[in-house]
């Protein structure tokens, strides 16, 4: 009896590390579908006879489901357990991945991508909190948070290298078809590993009137900035999304001050340092998105890389990211205050970021590229990882799935505002400078390579912006975070001062 009561802690120990890799191949599969059908939509569009004007849909119908219902699959989680939520929305996703590769019509795939955000909705935010409440020592959960984050950060990269191989070497429908072995292998370890403290669900009314205005302005918000990349910021459409949006979120907020079991309560975001986390996130996500916009088509446009080879070039940031993250980060986070990892980091990523503000037509990878990409990797995995692990904290365990999911809003918004934002503001660069310099070419190679450089412009004024950006992101990490170093005592972290002891979500 006494062996066995020795054992079981190992073994609880050792089951949280086994769940650890199930819910981070759950989080891969979410994060990477991101991007990776975007390198397949060429092949996929000629398949299916989708039409260039709804092209756009394949890309936008996921990330309107998936940014729109956040929120509420954050509380469905705190609701009906977290668990369970995890596992249905992994099986929701791989069948709707299904559905996406065997797709014969437009109206098939855009079904099947909005179905695949809306599962994406209800896994990735109890798949953190899940992260929350199963560790608690804090020298564990520096660990767990760092694989976690530098997966999450290197997702989208890791899309665009296995989108790339499979639309070459297979078929686009592949794209697809990869998510249903990751969503049977992580439901079934889910089952068999994944052990939330019992009790942790709370079941109470569902604020109704807040998942719509919360669904419906958040749906405006990121086809808003959708729609601002396609038919620009003056159209009357687009600027209505804005005003519908603005109009919705505020009766939002106003609705969750004077119901009884609120959708998000308000304590969630008025936090500082979760306020500061979610805002800094986002800001970051902004930039980032930009940059792997940039970086694709400068290489397969400018450099004429395969779609393969495209997505091998991202590889030292993937490295970077992951060193940062499962490294840099896990290591100083208990010695170092999290406001000066993610100052710092971010400061790094915008060295990274600045660059690529001299990308040329002729730029060495080597020499430009490969260091920009491993100061951009290593800064933002060092930042991301106290950042996901500071996104609960000090919540009460029936908030935990709905902070969690105010993570993956922000970085969803974050990700249309920066395609939306740093793409127009690239165009408007190219336009003008090709405006400027076209009259003096004489033969159409001559058009040709001002129109590149032209490009390669609009570029670097955009990745400009997305310095900007980050320093602004490092700003708010260092003001608005002033929680201390984690201890090594389970669950805390040291106060502001470094004094006073306070919890990390108390589960």
């Amino acid at each position: 009896m006494s062996q066995a009561a020795h054992k079981a802690p190992g073994a609880a120990g050792a089951n949280r590390w086994t769940a650890l890799v199930f819910i981070s191949m759950a989080q891969l599969m979410v994060v990477l579908d991101a991007t990776i059908v975007n390198i397949a939509l060429p092949s996929a569009q000629q398949d299916l006879g989708i039409s260039d004007g709804n092209r756009q849909w394949v890309v936008t119908a996921y990330a309107l489901a998936f940014g729109g219902l956040l929120l509420f699959g954050g509380r469905i989680a705190d609701m009906w357990g977290r668990k369970r939520s995890f596992i249905t929305g992994l099986l929701g996703f791989g069948a709707a991945s299904a559905l996406g590769g065997a797709a014969t019509d437009e109206t098939m795939m855009f079904a099947a991508r909005a179905l695949q955000g809306a599962f994406g909705a209800l896994l990735a935010p109890a798949a953190l909190s899940l992260l929350a409440v199963m560790f608690t020592d804090a020298r564990e959960r520096a660990r767990a948070f760092g694989i976690y984050g530098a997966i999450s950060g290197a997702g989208g990269a890791v899309g665009l290298i296995l989108g790339g191989v499979l639309t070459e070497y297979l078929n686009w429908r592949w794209t697809f078809f990869v998510n249903i072995p990751f969503a049977v292998v992580a439901a079934f370890g889910a089952l068999l590993f994944v052990h939330e403290p019992k009790g942790e669900s709370h079941r109470s009314t569902l604020d109704i009137p807040g998942v719509i205005l919360s669904t419906t302005g958040l749906v405006s918000l990121v086809y808003g900035f959708t729609r601002a990349e396609s038919n620009g910021w003056s159209d009357s459409v687009t600027v209505g999304l804005f005003v519908a949006a603005a109009v919705l979120l505020l009766a939002f907020v106003v609705v969750e001050t004077r119901v009884k079991a609120p959708l998000l309560p308000l304590r969630v975001v008025t936090e500082r340092n979760r306020g500061g986390v979610y805002l800094s996130l986002g800001l970051a996500i902004i930039a980032m998105f930009g940059m792997f916009l940039f970086l694709t088509y400068y290489l397969q446009v400018i450099k004429g890389y395969t779609p393969v080879r495209t997505g091998f070039a991202f590889l030292p940031l993937i490295g970077g990211m992951i060193t940062g993250s499962a490294v840099i980060g896990a290591r100083l986070m208990t010695r170092l205050p999290a406001r000066l990892l993610m100052g710092a980091g971010y400061l790094v990523a915008a060295s990274g970021m600045f660059l690529l503000t001299r990308l040329e037509i002729g730029s060495s990878y080597t020499s430009l590229l490969l260091p920009a990409q491993l100061l951009l990797g290593l800064g933002i995995g060092t930042a991301f990882m106290p950042a996901m692990s500071l996104s609960t904290h000090g919540v009460e365990p029936r908030d935990a799935g709905v902070a969690s999911a105010m993570v993956n809003t922000s970085q969803q918004v974050g990700g249309a505002v920066g395609t939306a934002l740093l793409n127009t503001i690239a165009a408007s660069a190219t336009t003008s400078y090709i405006k400027d310099h076209v009259a003096g070419a004489a033969t159409r190679s001559q058009q040709q390579l001002i129109q590149m450089q032209g490009m390669v412009h609009g570029y670097a004024n955009a990745i400009w912006i997305a310095v900007g950006i980050l320093v602004t992101a490092a700003a708010i990490g260092l003001t608005f975070v002033n929680v201390g170093r984690q201890s090594g005592g389970p669950g805390v972290v040291a106060g502001a001062e470094g004094e006073a002891q306070v919890p990390i979500a108390m589960h």
